[in-house]
């Protein structure tokens, strides 16, 4: 015989049955991701409208909502500037109600924007911010440095290419902060395994005439030529040292810092040889082609490592979202540090409790125009590094490592 007070425990039971996963939470009824970017400056082609279409693809494939409630996209234009990308970024935290912020590039911008998420407690994933600093010093509960930092690309190009007989290096080094740290860790890891650092030239940022630095470099007679900054003055650097012969004069050049697309707009006649290191490379394997293809059809361009990045860590956003129940920030990120990231972008990947994302990297080499067989085939992949090499531990310096 059932009792009334059965009979309510009956009602109370069905209807949590019927309800939707306990307490699942997403703040305004919306999540929110913001593609902070550089639209039109040197930076628009590695990140720029390929970032924002990465992260587009990433909420697509995700279904366009999680937990019930839709997903959607905005984009900012900091246009390479601290102040800027710091102002958009607080709107879009305090009155759009943004809740993950992607993309980010130059190291001074990505600090600015990691202080205005920290301040107000909501998530960063930075993907062509390369500073170490921001996982090391400054880094952050609520900021994920995702595709590579300074010091990655520095020891896995110059620890291989030591390994490799390039055992005397000269530094054609951009004169502000990013070039410096380029320079500091490669030098370090080239002195460690037994190469010699033979000097370095500092050119301005944006310099329009290198010949000088380039003639310098290559009196050294050092055998790598390590090119330590970015865009513009890399692609110059290479550009300039191909018309004076250095290659052919059977000097190595070293990128620490040299994407996909630099290499589509010097051309391998210009570029090959070129030695550099990546976290992605689109023809590295099926799963890389298959996305990468999907990619091409939307922009009729290859993802740099940087775009790629950018669906990966959207994407593993929105799962730990789902599978935490909310968006509240702190929550998500315990989430992503739980599981593996394994996926088109990463191999033996994983977060990190500094929250740097720890994954392998490649040497590879620029190939000759004869040996590339279709458009955009680019790369021979010399070595892979683990991350664990490139990354090195966990700074110290960092308040949320475990001492």
């Amino acid at each position: 015989m059932f009792t009334k007070s059965m009979t309510v425990a009956g009602v109370l039971a069905a209807a949590l049955l019927s309800s939707p996963p306990a307490l699942a939470q997403i703040s305004d009824d919306v999540v929110k991701i913001g593609v902070l970017t550089d639209m039109n400056g040197p930076a628009s082609t590695p990140t720029g409208q390929g970032s924002v279409t990465a992260a587009q693809m990433a909420v697509d494939d995700f279904g366009g909502k999680v937990l019930g409630k839709p997903i959607s996209v905005i984009v900012g234009d900091h246009q390479d500037k601290p102040d800027i990308g710091a102002g958009i970024a607080r709107r879009w935290y305090d009155t759009e109600q943004v809740d993950l912020i992607v993309d980010v590039p130059v190291s001074a911008v990505g600090l600015a924007v990691q202080n205005i998420a920290n301040e107000k407690k909501r998530m960063f994933i930075a993907h062509s911010t390369g500073t170490a600093d921001f996982h090391g010093k400054f880094c952050s509960p609520y900021a994920i440095q995702w595709v590579f930092d300074t010091r990655a690309l520095a020891v896995g190009t110059a620890q291989e290419v030591v390994k490799r007989g390039g055992d005397s290096w000269f530094f054609i080094t951009d004169d502000y902060a990013f070039g410096h740290s380029l320079e500091k860790d490669a030098s370090a890891v080239i002195v460690k395994n037994g190469g010699k650092v033979l000097g370095s030239v500092r050119p301005p940022f944006a310099t329009p005439d290198l010949s000088s630095f380039i003639l310098q470099a290559q009196a050294s007679k050092a055998k790598v030529i390590g090119i330590a900054g970015g865009p513009p003055n890399n692609g110059n650097e290479i550009k300039t040292a191909g018309e004076f012969g250095v290659l052919k004069g059977g000097q190595q050049m070293a990128g620490l810092l040299v994407l996909i697309t630099d290499i589509h707009a010097l051309g391998l006649p210009v570029a090959q040889g070129l030695l550099l290191t990546t976290s992605f490379y689109w023809d590295m394997d099926q799963k890389t082609r298959d996305w990468s293809i999907r990619y091409f059809s939307k922009m009729n361009r290859m993802p740099t490592m940087w775009q790629a990045g950018v669906y990966s860590s959207v994407m593993h956003y929105l799962n730990a979202v789902k599978e935490s129940g909310t968006d509240e920030p702190l929550k998500v990120a315990a989430k992503m540090r739980e599981k593996p990231i394994e996926d088109f972008f990463a191999r033996n990947g994983r977060l990190r409790e500094d929250n740097l994302m720890v994954h392998d990297l490649m040497l590879v080499q620029v190939k000759k125009p004869e040996e590339s067989k279709y458009p955009w085939d680019y790369y021979t992949v010399l070595a892979k590094i683990s991350g664990e090499d490139a990354f090195g531990p966990p700074d110290p310096a960092c308040p949320l490592v475990k001492k």
